[in-house]
């Protein structure tokens, strides 16, 4: 669990650096923070893809087709759950709580909280970052950890709206991203692993930890969550056509 560590960590760590009164960043900060991470974003989630591969040429080929067919499955699945239509609802809401907030209003941190904790909890990296240091046997912490810095600037910004419920955020980020980890790591790991399907998830979910990125630069407007059923299909693919 040391990357829903790390990410509980930065949110608190960032609250409290707002609650101390540190001044913003600058433009010219922020934007050298937003390219530097996503770019360690790309890196991470690429090295995970290719850690999913292994065997021949054309061995590798194969996983990579499995891999682009499950994420249309998955898109497929995700459009008809209306996943990111559920996704959208929820980040208008807590933007409208952003837009509405005044300093010193009353129940500020109750809303805070609320806000802070869909942000946190919602996002396809957070649940990606959990399974992936799940999976993996010596952990994969580097996607959460990335998400703990990007949560960090969120609550440095955020605390100086809504107070101390900012950092009560953390709570629903460490039983949901610690409760995908501990099971994957308990029941889902042993069984992908007995089963050879193992590749399949960490290359499905380091391609979604890649697509983080591509959203956060604004090069491509992608539905992430639509994709999130994709860690279902990979595994089932790669039983059918093994």
């Amino acid at each position: 669990m040391l990357g829903t560590f790390l990410n509980v960590s930065g949110i608190v760590a960032g609250g409290l650096l707002g609650l101390a009164g540190k001044p913003k960043l600058t433009v010219a900060t922020e934007s050298w923070l937003k390219v530097s991470l996503a770019a360690l974003t790309v890196f991470f989630g690429l090295r995970l893809v290719w850690m999913s591969f292994n065997g021949s040429l054309l061995h590798m080929l194969k996983q990579l087709g499995l891999l682009l067919l499950a994420l249309s499955l998955g898109k497929i699945a995700g459009q008809l759950l209306r996943l990111q239509k559920f996704s959208n609802r929820l980040g208008q809401k807590a933007r409208e709580r952003i837009a509405n907030a005044k300093p010193g209003a009353p129940r500020r941190a109750g809303e805070g909280f609320k806000t802070c904790a869909v942000l946190f909890c919602a996002a396809p990296l957070g649940m990606a970052g959990a399974l992936a240091d799940g999976l993996n046997l010596s952990g994969y912490a580097y996607p959460l950890a990335l998400k703990g810095v990007i949560d960090g600037l969120a609550t440095l910004s955020l605390a100086t709206l809504f107070g101390w419920g900012v950092l009560w955020s953390a709570l629903p980020v460490l039983v949901f991203e610690g409760g995908i980890t501990l099971v994957s790591a308990r029941w889902l790991e042993p069984f992908l692993t007995s089963h050879l399907l193992l590749d399949s998830v960490n290359g499905v979910a380091g391609l979604l930890i890649f697509c983080v990125a591509l959203v956060m630069l604004g090069l491509k407007r992608i539905e992430l969550t639509d994709y999130l059923p994709s860690l279902v299909f990979a595994p089932l693919l790669a039983w059918f056509f093994r």
